[in-house]
């Protein structure tokens, strides 16, 4: 008869609770499963799946007591590594809305918002949209999968007990301008054509006085501003596979996982 003792039992039972805390931080805070389409229950659920899977492959943990600090300062820990991760994941779907509102800015489509259900605001339509493709193209490539990867890999690389360095923390801190740069990349095209519309509109003001230049400027800007998205659509996936490739490698770097 196997007996087990009470060290053994609670030690058995944090192993899997640390473990449980940076999957469920992850799944909580990252794009798709971090958001109000999939219900809490949903994700708590494959959490404790994907818990289940990683933790016999995981490295010992510590050996210190259930019922210490030390234990709450492990789980806090761990919440803000899955955090991090989620954050980090975070940063290329900001890409695209951001782009996608200044794209609507540009063509007066600014006014135009409707209610994010991932989010829970209210968001540019032209933003909804890139959002929609970069999440489609997301689950597609299989972007979740290699996701739940980093995530298994992390707890041999970054073991439970280790913490993020300061230099991590920069690192998040300086991609804000990396997210900025990268959106106005994509938004640049559509941002320039519709420049050069808005030009020739005060050329032809400047050579004909009389004509009414607001009442046939916004719809020729708006008709202009979806053909130029549909024209930048096309270029959209070549540009999300180098934003997606420069986020996982970051990620990756982020935990230490090669």
């Amino acid at each position: 008869m196997i007996e087990l003792s009470g060290a053994v039992v609670t030690q058995w039972v944090a192993s899997y609770m640390w473990v449980l805390c940076r999957v469920a931080s992850v799944l909580m805070t990252m794009p798709v499963f971090g958001t109000q389409l999939l219900p809490m229950r949903i994700r708590l659920y494959l959490a404790l799946m994907i818990t289940l899977l990683i933790v016999p492959q995981a490295p010992p943990v510590p050996s210190i007591d259930v019922f210490s600090l030390a234990t709450w300062v492990i789980i806090a820990e761990q919440i803000l590594i899955g955090a991090a991760m989620g954050f980090m994941l975070q940063l290329l779907f900001q890409i695209h809305v951001l782009a996608g509102q200044i794209v609507a800015m540009q063509m007066g489509l600014g006014f135009a918002s409707m209610n994010d259900p991932a989010m829970g605001i209210s968001v540019a339509v032209v933003g909804q949209v890139f959002t929609m493709l970069v999440t489609l193209l997301f689950l597609i490539m299989n972007g979740h999968l290699v996701v739940i990867e980093v995530l298994a890999e992390s707890f041999n690389t970054l073991p439970i007990g280790e913490m993020l360095t300061r230099a991590d923390f920069y690192t998040l801190v300086l991609r804000f301008s990396w997210v900025l740069g990268a959106a106005l990349l994509i938004a640049l095209p559509a941002v320039t054509a519709l420049l050069i519309v808005n030009l020739s509109f005060g050329v032809m003001m400047r050579a004909a006085p009389q004509l009414n230049i607001f009442s046939i400027g916004f719809p020729l800007t708006l008709v202009f501003g979806l053909f130029i998205i549909w024209v930048v659509l096309g270029n959209v996936g070549a540009q999300y596979q180098m934003l997606v490739a420069d986020t996982l490698i970051w990620l990756r770097e982020l935990v230490g996982a090669r």
